[in-house]
């Protein structure tokens, strides 16, 4: 799992994250959906695209100065941390963590 970050060099308050789900760290999955407080947690507005080498991965363009919770959904049943996550922190509706990606000021 991995989360590159890029700014922009026009627009200073946007980063693009690409948030990428290695194919070991996909475990066989046939789907992943990108679920976090970006899209109110939706299950199905953000289909990760898989590649050739069996990689899933999904650009989202994120305001800077901010931090996002976030998880990955396998199979719309499995939920998954990212391995690679900037942090984590207690989710408020279960006995789990969620991932976080933080964006600084640039």
């Amino acid at each position: 799992m991995a989360l590159k970050k890029t700014y922009s060099k026009k627009d200073k308050t946007k980063c693009t994250v690409t948030f990428t789900v290695t194919a070991e760290a996909a475990q066989g999955a046939k789907t992943i959906h990108l679920a976090g407080d970006f899209n109110s947690w939706s299950s199905t507005a953000d289909p990760m695209k898989q590649g050739k080498d069996g990689s899933f991965s999904i650009k989202k363009q994120l305001d800077v100065g901010k931090e996002y919770q976030f998880r990955y959904l396998y199979d719309s049943q499995n939920w998954q941390n990212d391995w690679n996550a900037d942090k984590y922190i207690p989710a408020p509706f279960s006995n789990s963590d969620n991932s976080v990606v933080c964006i600084p000021e640039k």
